[in-house]
């Protein structure tokens, strides 16, 4: 069904900036030496939480035509979020906001809104087919500060009202965004202002559901007193309300407002520790939104947002943040250990593998990411030496062929001899990239260049995969094991660190007996040890009792695991059918990762000057393209 005839449950309307998180932990804004980067605006950021709480939401705002606003679309897609709402404005640039944590109680914000593409949003951008497909609208506070957003909003407004949808409304008030303060007072929550409380209070009869902080509540009604403020909206409204009160969770009023400010419903309270709180009030609404647009009891609905806002305030970001369903119900069924949530390795993984950037159901790679064979053809010729990044390009060039655009291909490319295979790789976004970090050929496992990791990894494009080999049996000594595990494991915490996806390549039996329970026996050490990567790339097995025992592990220990990938050897073409067909019935295997069985006569015939380079990417591309059909079809013919 295509975004245009998808029934939704929500639509966000207003604020879509990039947000620029300093990544130095208490210092000011002017100390902070990089960014990470993410979709940013509370309804952006609402717009992704209810997208990865299971609801099918859309966003209806305007972003640049630059890379910014496509980044923004890019992302919004990625999250499951329609974008068909989204304008793009050839004349304005996409709004970012920039934003440190100073301490736990000091976060500098800076908004970069001047002319700025989403506050030039305007009635004709909303398209009554985008509201009449919605059960809800959400508008937000800050989007009522000018006259054209203010006119898009409340048009969208009534169109909900004539489509029978309902009517939120975020009162999200920054009084910088509405004229109240400095550029430099961005994190300031609150300035008393009657012509803001009269311009919210006559929206207040049209809302359903309206939801703000303490301080929201005040300017909404124009009161200063919390009690008196909550009587002034149940007064102009019959919506539920949602006080908002940080550590302490929150208060649903149905109904008329009692004397006693505690008399009504509440949820599950989360004791955590505040890290930042940008982006907890996103958190916390798409969570109650989850529960109120399901039909869920507002005690549940409160339980949900309580928890959506503690794993906010317990990291960084804003929209990455925010937890999927799985992770929610993880948590609200298990809890935590830990009152700083970024520090529970259980929910974290579960985090990571449900936010990944990309799905990737199967893998048929072009393995060239070798360093020390390549080097072993070319030998002492130090022309031939000099070649080896050209043959790369070549061998990019062969599985591009055999992808022909398709999805579903890969390649793995190191960094020493496949810099220009690499850029030329970018040339197919969505081709598949793992770079290899080990020191070839080493036992123990150690990496290659630097034992700092981290540092290294940092310049690696988000979507390539790490790719670490361990030479690993079971009959290891066992300080060799502790060695290689080490090793293993500093890699992958880095990986996590920076947001990178791991593969972790095993090789058994070239140390060892390959039994029926070999690799399955390395894995589960491997699980003990708190590893648990987004690939396995594995050898072949002799039977699909190898592969039934490796099922199981992976199941048990991560059912969220991307999966297995088959390795080469260097094997011949009918060593790998065989290979193929015991792995036929594997539930966790998705592909194969083949390096020399297609590259190595080319590049040993190419690296002499035997062959052209037409030659050569024929020869590969042959070789590649038999494997791609074994893979698909059993019956599949050999030739290459």
């Amino acid at each position: 069904m295509s975004q245009s005839a998808t029934p939704l449950d929500l639509v966000t309307i207003g604020r879509a900036s990039v947000d620029l998180y300093g990544q130095q932990i208490g210092t000011r804004l002017e100390d902070v030496g990089s960014f990470a980067k993410s979709v940013g605006g509370c309804p952006t950021n609402i717009a992704v939480g209810t997208a990865r709480l299971g609801l099918t939401s859309a966003l209806l705002t305007r972003v640049g035509d630059e890379q910014m606003g496509r980044f923004i679309r890019e992302q919004l897609t990625r999250e499951g979020v329609d974008t068909s709402g989204i304008v793009t404005d050839p004349e304005r640039l996409t709004a970012l906001a920039i934003l440190s944590v100073e301490s736990d109680t000091s976060f500098p914000l800076l908004f970069y809104r001047d002319n700025c593409a989403d506050n030039a949003l305007c009635e004709a951008d909303v398209d009554e087919a985008l509201i009449a497909r919605a059960r809800a609208v959400l508008v937000t506070g800050t989007h009522f500060s000018k006259p054209n957003t203010d006119a898009a909003q409340k048009k969208a407004m009534r169109l909900a009202k004539a489509n029978g949808a309902k009517v939120v409304l975020d009162i999200d008030y920054r009084p910088n965004l509405w004229g109240l303060a400095g550029h430099d007072a961005g994190d300031n929550r609150y300035i008393a202002s009657e012509a803001v409380s009269a311009h919210m209070r006559a929206l207040l009869a049209d809302c359903d559901l309206i939801v703000g902080t303490e301080e929201e509540v005040l300017i909404a009604s124009g009161e200063s007193d919390l009690l008196a403020a909550l009587k002034t909206i149940r007064a102009l409204s019959a919506a539920t309300i949602v006080l908002k009160r940080g550590p302490m969770g929150c208060i649903v009023y149905d109904g008329a407002i009692s004397d006693d400010l505690e008399d009504g419903i509440v949820g599950r309270g989360f004791p955590i520790e505040v890290y930042n709180v940008l982006g907890a009030g996103d958190a916390f609404l798409s969570g109650f939104l989850r529960g109120w647009l399901t039909g869920e009891p507002h005690e549940t609905s409160a339980t949900f947002a309580n928890a959506c806002g503690a794993f906010a305030v317990s990291r960084l970001l804003c929209a990455p943040e925010i937890p999927t369903w799985t992770e929610l119900r993880y948590f609200l069924e298990n809890g935590s250990p830990e009152r700083a949530l970024r520090r529970d390795a259980a929910i974290n993984h579960v985090h990571w593998a449900t936010t990944r950037r990309r799905q990737v159901p199967r893998i048929m790679a072009l393995a060239i990411d070798h360093r020390m064979q390549i080097e072993d053809l070319a030998g002492s010729d130090a022309k031939a030496l000099a070649r080896i990044p050209a043959f790369k390009v070549l061998a990019v060039k062969a599985a591009m062929r055999v992808a022909a655009g398709r999805p579903g291909f890969g390649m793995l490319l190191d960094d020493k001899h496949g810099r220009e295979a690499l850029f030329a790789a970018a040339k197919a976004p969505d081709f598949w990239i793992a770079k290899p970090i080990e020191l070839p050929g080493s036992r123990p496992l150690r990496l290659e260049f630097s034992q700092d990791l981290g540092s290294r990894l940092i310049d690696w494009p988000l979507d390539h995969c790490i790719k670490v080999l361990c030479f690993y049996h079971p009959d290891d000594p066992a300080e060799l094991k502790a060695r290689q595990i080490d090793t293993l494991r500093a890699a992958y915490e880095a990986a996590r660190k920076v947001g990178r996806d791991i593969l972790i390549e095993i090789i058994a039996g070239k140390n060892g007996p390959l039994g029926e329970t070999t690799v399955s026996d390395v894995l589960t050490e491997l699980y003990d040890a708190g590893l648990k990567p987004d690939w396995w790339k594995l050898e072949p097995q002799a039977s699909a009792r190898a592969f039934e025992a490796i099922d199981r592990v992976i199941e048990a220990r991560d059912p969220l695991c991307r999966g297995v990938m088959l390795l080469g050897l260097e094997a011949s073409i009918e060593t790998l059918r065989e290979g193929f067909a015991a792995a036929r019935g594997a539930r966790t295997v998705r592909g194969f990762a083949v390096g020399r069985t297609i590259w190595v006569d080319a590049a040993r015939a190419w690296l002499a000057g035997e062959i052209d380079d037409e030659a050569a990417v024929a020869d590969m591309a042959a070789r590649f393209e038999a494997l791609t059909r074994l893979w698909e079809s059993p019956s599949a013919t050999l030739a290459a």
